[in-house]
């Protein structure tokens, strides 16, 4: 036997902790034998298995251009520089930037390819926003210029659905070759300068993910085709690091989707400090987490805590609850998608009544979800000073504007978030950003803010700013006339397809449950002063 003196037992502890956060020694060895198709076989049990540690943002490291038959193809002259496809791609494989013109044409000059050149140059576009107003007013436009990362791109074509009436995105077929020209543009643009600030207007929220430190979601994490969820975690981040730096995050994770496609080893997609915790005790975990920032003086650190409704709405509210009556500063975004998607569609509280999923399956004699919504939003509201926003990914703004102020509220803020999951739902890959503005116009899950700094009445403090026709029952199409209910909204969904016969006619639960999405908005309006 041999023994360890004192000073062996600390060489070796040291030895061990750089190891641990040794990033490059982690990406070329782990990480590269994984992308090689060969780490569960070939890499021994070492530190960081056993520490369960994943570097920050590995997934950049991760190539999907197998994945999809399609890519995005980028064109120019119909671009406005509105940067919704930006904002809603849920895997970061869409990207821009604003370049002075000097500098774009010095860039360019470097590339002794004349044919890849041209191409280059034609990507970078004189758009009003950018360029014409900037001119006008003296200071020097800008040439916008959007790329797409093949090693990200899943093919889900949001980023199409998001440009709309545009047409600035079409989807076009993959081959070898348009490939490695899609590899060498994104190369180009990572080596542009980040984007000047004269062209980041911060009145203009989407503009932030033109700056390099709101891209604190890198891609490479597994999520499915078009994830509304992923929108949701980069927007978030975005927000966060644009005002307080990616050096004062920190997240907190419950057990979910989130956890499994953000940590698949050895792949994570964020460029912060997160940790998973249990499914039913994220809160709690943070709380910790909290107070020993503040030991150590670091209050103005942000501290966010994810989960789905099942982590938030069902086995974790009790940990929520606590959370927020302990009026400590921490912030709190759910993931509402309706249904456990992580296990595979079971109905939790947030599902609505009638729908289908696993534990409520539609049958013979029991049609869905039996009970209803559990509105997570409302209960949040009846905590002692607790900011509170129920938002979309789709609402862009509004999205923006309740992060940014939940991070400024000085204590506990919770952000309720509708995210499409498309395989539960039955909805297409390109469908989040739509199903979720249907499902704010529909009443199925209006969005709204909740401040108590903005006066001692409810009326006062709750803001329904984002909806349409606020102060009627039922929202119409402007050139239809049509009537946009919840049943307008579960036609739209496959989650409710039993609910309809072969004539289209709506069943008795999905008008129950049309009566209990009215009840749900005039209780929100008559708390906002509007009845």
């Amino acid at each position: 036997m041999s023994s360890s003196t004192p000073a062996d037992i600390t060489a070796k502890h040291q030895d061990i902790r750089l190891r641990i956060v040794d990033p490059e020694d982690f990406n070329e060895r782990v990480v590269g034998a994984y992308n090689r198709g060969v780490g569960e076989h070939e890499l021994e049990a070492d530190v960081y298995t056993a520490r369960s540690v994943i570097p920050a943002g590995t997934g950049a490291l991760r190539d999907f251009s197998y994945i999809a038959p399609e890519i995005p193809e980028f064109l120019p002259e119909k671009c406005v520089g509105c940067m919704e496809c930006v904002t809603q791609c849920p895997d970061t494989a869409i990207l821009a930037k604003v370049a002075e013109p000097e500098t774009l044409q010095q860039k360019l000059s470097t590339l002794e390819n004349g044919e890849l050149r041209q191409s280059l140059a034609g990507q970078w576009v004189e758009t009003n926003k950018y360029w014409s107003v900037l001119e006008r007013k003296g200071v020097g436009g800008g040439k916008f210029g959007i790329f797409i990362d093949p090693t990200k791109c899943k093919g889900c074509a949001e980023c199409v659905e998001a440009c709309g009436d545009h047409a600035a995105l079409k989807m076009v077929r993959k081959n070898r070759e348009k490939l490695e020209w899609y590899r060498q543009a994104f190369q180009f643009f990572k080596r542009m300068p980040e984007t000047p600030k004269k062209f980041i207007n911060e009145r203009a929220l989407a503009d932030m993910m033109l700056a390099e430190r709101s891209l604190l979601y890198v891609g490479g994490a597994g999520s499915c085709m078009g994830c509304g969820e992923a929108t949701a975690l980069r927007m978030m981040l975005a927000a966060t690091g644009f005002v307080h730096g990616p050096e004062n995050i920190g997240i907190v994770a419950a057990t979910g989707c989130n956890t499994v496609y953000g940590s698949t080893y050895p792949y994570n997609p964020f460029r912060v400090p997160w940790t998973n915790s249990l499914f039913e005790n994220a809160p709690a975990d943070a709380m910790g987490i909290r107070a020993r920032w503040n030991q150590m003086g670091w209050r103005h650190k942000r501290l966010w805590v994810l989960g789905g409704d099942g982590a938030m709405l069902d086995i974790g509210f009790q940990s929520l609850s606590r959370m927020l009556a302990s009026g400590m500063d921490i912030k709190v975004l759910v993931l509402d998608t309706q249904v456990y998607s992580n296990t595979g569609g079971q109905a939790s509280t947030s599902s609505f009544h009638g729908q289908n999923a696993k534990m409520a399956f539609h049958g013979k004699d029991i049609h869905g979800k039996s009970e209803f919504r559990k509105e997570l939003a409302n209960i949040c509201m009846m905590h002692r000073n607790v900011y509170v926003a129920q938002t979309t990914p789709a609402h862009i703004n509004h999205f923006y504007k309740a992060v940014m102020e939940a991070n400024e509220f000085p204590g506990p803020a919770i952000v309720n978030c509708f995210t499409t999951c498309q395989p539960e739902h039955g909805v297409a890959d390109d469908m989040a950003e739509h199903q979720a503005k249907l499902a704010c116009n529909s009443r199925a899950f209006p969005i709204f803010i909740y401040d108590p700094r903005k006066g001692d009445r409810m009326k006062d403090r709750i803001s329904l700013t984002g909806n349409p026709a606020v102060k009627d029952d039922w929202y119409k199409h402007p050139k239809t006339g049509e009537q946009i209910d919840f049943i307008y909204f579960a036609r739209t969904e496959g989650r409710f397809a039993k609910h309809f016969d072969k004539d289209g006619n709506p069943s008795p639960e999905l008008l129950a449950a049309q009566q209990e999405r009215l009840e749900n908005w005039r209780l929100l309006q008559e708390l906002a002063g509007l009845r």
